[in-house]
């Protein structure tokens, strides 16, 4: 498996996971992928575009968005992990432990843990998997109500940090944390997360993390940054140029992945940046 730059631990490149909902409602590509033949066939494109960790997801994690049932998530997420398992390393995104179980017992082999939760941990732990611990204020129905920080770059790194170090203190060898760019943040809090992550990348790996997960992929703070002619903010087929800009930007501050929607040209992107990194 490739690894990611500016990281530590032996990494020669950032890694680039691209994101598979399996979802009727999720923001940028809900209904898009949400057969088993549709999403195993957009995994593969993935997959031949260079992408170096597939993140399979059942449930929307959009602002706003409802949770889903266990067994309609369970249904959507599985049959597609086992198609896709073999063919590149699979991240489960998920809250629910018996999805991340499932997935895991499937095939994936990365936790991709929006909750942050000793729980999910504790799946991946169980199955010698890995564990992505990111931070959200709230829940994807409420986070974006009104998000307030004293320092949002000091509460959310510690908060990854203290979950990080915990983990790694009950056995899961290999952590990531990511700062949840638009979970539960305004403009400004994420623009300053940005700004600030070679100080999370320093203390993540310092932590013995490996490394730094950043995903700003089409995000709605991208077209508030980059307005239209009319002065409205940009929609989701206007935040390309702002999504790999902010992915370049994430690994140049040392992330070891990035989670994007458009794996091609981050995979491009990434490439260009290891040799000179």
């Amino acid at each position: 498996m490739a690894t990611g730059a500016g990281a530590g631990a032996g990494l020669t490149r950032p890694l680039v996971m691209g994101v598979l909902n399996v979802t009727p409602d999720s923001f940028f590509d809900g209904g898009q992928h949400d057969t088993t033949d549709a999403a195993v066939a957009h995994g593969l494109a993935m997959v031949a575009a260079g992408a170096d960790v597939v993140d399979v997801g059942g449930e929307s994690s959009r602002p706003g968005a409802e949770p889903v049932p266990l067994d309609e998530e369970l249904a959507r997420v599985v049959p597609v992990v086992r198609a896709l398992a073999g063919q590149v390393r699979l991240s489960v995104d998920t809250v629910k432990p018996e999805v991340a179980a499932a997935a895991l017992a499937a095939g994936a082999t990365l936790v991709n843990d929006i909750s942050g939760s000793r729980t999910l941990w504790e799946v991946a732990r169980d199955h010698g998997a890995g564990w992505v611990c990111m931070h959200m204020q709230g829940t994807p129905r409420t986070m974006q109500a009104d998000p307030r920080y004293g320092d949002v770059a000091a509460e959310v790194g510690a908060f990854l940090l203290d979950g990080a170090r915990a983990a790694r203190s009950a056995g899961v060898a290999e952590v990531w944390v990511d700062p949840g760019i638009g979970f539960g943040k305004t403009v400004a809090h994420n623009l300053s997360l940005l700004r600030h992550l070679p100080e999370l990348v320093e203390a993540a790996i310092e932590a013995g993390c490996a490394g730094v997960l950043v995903g700003t992929s089409r995000k709605r703070f991208l077209g508030n940054l980059a307005p239209g002619p009319d002065g409205e903010p940009g929609g989701l087929e206007d935040r390309a140029e702002g999504s790999l800009a902010t992915a370049v930007a994430a690994m140049v501050a040392g992330a070891g992945m990035v989670r994007v929607h458009d794996v091609a040209p981050a995979v491009h992107a990434a490439r260009l940046y290891g040799p000179a990194a």
